[in-house]
């Protein structure tokens, strides 16, 4: 099994083989648009994206979706509920493309008296995972705190821009990924970008985006 991820930095290929095993790994594949996993779910196992992409959804009770994340190849989720197992999901992860996930119980991890080198650096690398996302879900809110439909776009083009340290960027969401994200109308958040553009604030074509 041919693993790469961040969760693993640091830990030798000879040490992982016996870790996977300890961690109960179990390797499946999902379509573009499968539940990964559902809403009101409970689980006892983080997941690694190993090939493809996933997006994490929030569903309301009048159907209404809310995009809070998207995961990459080599980045995981559900660590925070692998670890409290008994805490429902308040989100579901959605397959955005054919893609290949390893799932790992923590479990025997979080039990073990005493965790073998390879366990510890596990840990490291999850806590270093969550420091991260925190970030990540605080940008969010940067994001999606300004009023008007143009400001909120305006505050994510510019993280995209110093992300990629340059004017011209991609995107990782279309347009209903980007407006769920940002929490707008599509239709109206379409609109302000071709306004935008029209007033040569930016141009864009696709997910490739440049700031004038």
């Amino acid at each position: 099994m041919s693993v790469s991820a961040s969760v693993f930095n640091q830990i030798p290929e000879n040490e992982l083989v016996p870790l996977l095993k300890t961690l109960q790994a179990v390797e499946k594949k999902f379509l573009k648009g499968e539940t990964i996993l559902f809403e009101d779910e409970v689980t006892d196992r983080l997941g690694v994206i190993l090939s493809g992409s996933a997006l994490v959804e929030y569903h309301d009770a009048w159907g209404n979706r809310r995009l809070f994340g998207y995961v990459r190849q080599g980045e995981v989720f559900a660590e925070a509920y692998a670890c409290l197992r008994e805490e429902k999901l308040m989100t579901c992860v959605v397959a955005a493309e054919k893609t290949t996930v390893l799932f790992l119980c923590l479990t025997p991890l979080l039990n073990a008296e005493a965790p073998s080198k390879a366990a510890w650096q596990l840990m490291k690398n999850l806590l270093t995972v969550g420091a991260g996302k925190s970030l990540q879900l605080s940008r969010r809110i940067l994001h999606t705190s300004p009023k008007t439909i143009r400001e909120r776009l305006m505050s994510f083009f510019s993280e995209c821009m110093r992300k990629n340290g340059s004017r011209a960027f991609d995107i990782p969401y279309n347009r209903q990924q980007l407006a769920d994200f940002l929490g707008v109308d599509r239709s109206a958040m379409c609109k302000e970008l071709s306004k935008m553009q029209k007033e040569q604030l930016i141009s864009f074509n696709k997910n490739h985006f440049f700031m004038c």
